[in-house]
Parts: structure tokens; sequence; C-alpha cells
């Protein structure tokens, strides 16, 4: 701010030296007003003596006015003439005559001779005006001039200083915050030795700081909280397996005692041992539930960490017939032959795509699968369709998305986590193959594009 205020006051001394200027350059004209004052005084003088000596002009000349002048009488005569004046007359009308309306023209002081109520001739000075016209009008000229520049040059550095100090600094911190809005916070915000929003633009860039220290604590805390998820669902499938071993075992060994035994049971054993049965199956079945969605869950906060690891391979086209058969654990898909070529993947990743693709179809569809192979370009294409009832057009570029699950699942109360589509999605990426999904009234179809090799 101090340097604003010296600003304006060397802005306030050019206004004020061009108004000195100014009355400088123009103070003669107070004179040349007053020499028109007093020609105007000695006209007068003239005038009153004429009305005396109209008649005998002659007499004029025994008094010396210090001025020339033409004596007319009322037709316009020249009656007296000063010697000064018939050389200035001869000049102007070159020979010809000289009247009172070309010496008003030429801007003279003239004044009409009255005589008893009656104009008897007139009197002009010699002396034109349109000299000091002409010279009061450069005057002016020069001195607005003057004036002006020394205006529009203090105006010029005024505005210098204002774009300087003022307007850049000023876009520079709205640059600023567009970038600290977007998220980028490495490059600070630099300042300059005179610059007006110094304390701003120091409070801005230790915000910056401050935002950046924040969303590095931010990132680190969220990496932290995957890493946990990650090993907490690692450490949780230990469990389920055990689970799933011990629902099997005990499956095993009440089938091989109900076989053993089955004749001398009585008919209230029989029901209490199908009962078991159906509990034990019951636990299985959640068991294996909770373990597809503890792998989806570690699977997604493994790439959220960036730990996805996919190593493709070459492998023969016949491994996708056994990963589909090895996923169809209710005998619903019909597969046709696959072309016999080299595919680029990751059979246990591929595994893993096939088996959600065919697991959403059991929960959503429940009708039988076909499985079809063509190849386009440099892809094998693997459709694989169900007959369910499908998902909107408007859910198609969505049901990809992470955690997002169909208007279908929601209504109709099936369990999901919205990964299994995601995660086949992103694993087809990683192995440069795509996939895509399709909709329509015969139902719902997802296509694998995999690499050949």
């Amino acid at each position: 701010m101090k340097n604003y205020a010296k600003l304006c006051l060397i802005f306030g001394i050019f206004m004020i030296a061009g108004i000195i200027l100014f009355v400088i350059v123009s103070g003669d004209l107070g004179d040349t007003i007053s020499v028109d004052n007093e020609k105007t005084l000695i006209l007068n003088d003239i005038v009153k003596d004429a009305e005396e000596k109209i008649d005998s002009p002659y007499s004029f000349g025994e008094k010396d006015y210090g001025v020339d002048f033409v004596v007319f009488d009322n037709i316009g005569n020249e009656i007296y003439i000063t010697p000064g004046a018939e050389k200035e007359i001869a000049k102007i009308s070159g020979g010809g005559r000289f009247t009172v309306e070309e010496a008003g023209r030429r801007r003279m002081l003239y004044k009409y001779i009255v005589k008893d109520e009656a104009i008897a001739g007139s009197v002009v000075l010699m002396d034109s005006a349109e000299n000091d016209y002409i010279k009061v009008k450069t005057r002016l000229i020069l001195a607005l001039s003057i004036m002006a520049v020394i205006f529009i040059t203090g105006a010029v550095i005024y505005g210098i200083y204002i774009d300087r100090n003022i307007i850049k600094p000023f876009n520079r911190m709205q640059s600023f915050a567009g970038k600290v809005a977007e998220g980028k916070l490495d490059e600070p915000l630099l300042m300059d030795k005179n610059n007006m929003f110094g304390v701003f633009t120091e409070s801005f860039d230790i915000m910056r700081e401050e935002l950046a220290e924040s969303k590095k604590r931010e990132a680190m805390l969220q990496r932290k909280e995957k890493e946990l998820i990650a090993s907490l669902s690692h450490d949780i499938k230990t469990p389920i397996t055990g689970i799933k071993l011990t629902t099997e075992l005990l499956t095993t060994k009440l089938n091989q005692r109900i076989e053993e035994t089955e004749e001398s049971l009585s008919a209230e054993e029989k029901r209490a041992d199908s009962d078991i049965m159906e509990k034990l199956d019951n636990i299985y079945k959640k068991a294996e539930q909770i373990d597809s969605l503890v792998s989806d869950l570690f699977s997604t906060t493994l790439e959220d960490l960036g730990e996805f690891k996919v190593n493709v391979s070459d492998e023969e086209s016949t491994v996708l017939s056994e990963i589909v058969k090895k996923n169809d654990s209710k005998g619903l898909v019909d597969e046709s032959r696959s072309p016999k070529l080299l595919i680029n993947i990751d059979t246990r990743r591929m595994s893993q795509v096939i088996g959600n693709i065919i697991s959403n179809s059991y929960k959503y569809a429940g009708t039988k699968i076909d499985v079809e192979y063509s190849i386009k370009e440099k892809y094998l294409e693997m459709m694989i369709r169900d007959y369910g009832p499908g998902v909107s057009r408007n859910e198609l570029e969505l049901i990809t998305n992470k955690f997002y699950r169909g208007r279908n699942a929601e209504t109709e109360n099936v369990d999901g986590s919205g990964l299994g589509l995601y995660i086949a999605k992103s694993l087809m990426h990683k192995m440069n193959g795509e996939l895509i999904c399709e909709s329509d009234d015969k139902g719902f179809t997802v296509s694998l594009m995999i690499p050949i090799s």
C-alpha cells in the first residue's frame, strides 16, 4: 500500500505540473485582453472627437491617438486616413475600395459616429484583432496539448503500475485457485517484491502447503485402510475354508451313517437326519457365498493398492473350456467348440472373470447359459449368454462400475456386492482384452475379447 500511495502522489504531482504549465503558457492571454480594452477606449475617444469634427475632418491630424484609423462618412466614403492606415489599406485592398464591411470581416475594431441622433459616419481602427485571435488560439492549443501530454503520461504510468502490481498478481492468484481446485498442489504461488496482494499471496501459498500435506495424510490413511481390508479379507478366507471343509466332512459322515443304518432308522430319525443334511447344505452355501464376497473384496482392494498382478502367457484356447466346466457347478452351460489357437491370458485371472460372469447368471437369470466362440481380427470373442430378464439400456454402462447393482438385484433381493463385473472388466483390461455387455428382450450377453497370440 505504501507503493500505491507513492504512485498516487506522483500522479497528483503530474496533474499539478500540467495545470501550472497551462497557466504559464496561457498567462499572456490576459495582456492581450487588456490591450483590446485599451484600443476600445481609444476608439471611443476618436469617435467622440469625430462627432465634433465630422464637418472638418482634416482637423483630426491635430491630435496623435497612437493608432492608425480611417474615418468614413455616412455613405461609406473615406474622409480621413492616417498615413499608416493608407499603407495598410493599399496592402489589403490591392488598390480597390476599402469599406466598413471589409473591416468587420477582418475583425477590425470599428464604431459608428452618431450626431443629432443620426449616423453621420464611422471610425475603423486598422490594428486587426485577427492576429491577436490567432495568437490566443495558438497559445490555448499549445497549453491544452502540453496538459494533455502530461495527463496521458501520468495515466499510462498509472495503468502500467496497476497492470503489474494489481491485475497480473490477481490473474496469477486466480490461476492458482483453479489449480488448487483441480488438486494440483505441487506448484507454489510466486510473490513479487511490490505485490499489493503480498499478505494474501503468502496466505494462499500456506493454504496450498497445508492442503498438500492434508492430501498426503489422507492418501496414506486410505492406503492403510485398504491394506487393512486386504489383510482381513485374506485372513477371513482361512476360517471360511475351514467351515467349508468341516461341512463337507460332516455331510460325508452323515451320508455314510444313513447308508449303514438306513433299515434300522425310524421315520422320526430319518426326518432328523434330513433336517441336519439340509442345515449342513445351507451352511456350506453361505460359507461359499461369504468366500466369493471376500474374494471380490480382496481383489478390488489389491487393485486400488496397485498390487493386483496379472501375468499373461500363451495358452491353448482349449483352456477356456476347462475353465467353464470348472465354474459350471449347476451344469447350466451349453458350450460350442472353441477354435484351436493360442491366446495370451493369465489362466488364474481368466478363471476369475468367467467364474464371476457365470455366477451372475446363476443369481440373476437361473436359465441355461450358451457359450459361443468366434474370431474377430486380433481377438477370440467368447460370448456368454443367459436368457433371464437382463438389464435396461440405461444401466448397461453402469453395471461394470464398482459396487453398482442393477434394479433387478434390488427388487428381487438377490445377494451380491456389485463387484463381480467390475473385477471381470478390470482383469480383461489388464490382459489387454475387453469386456462388452449387451442386453435385449431375449436375455443378457457378456462378450470377452481375448487377445490372440
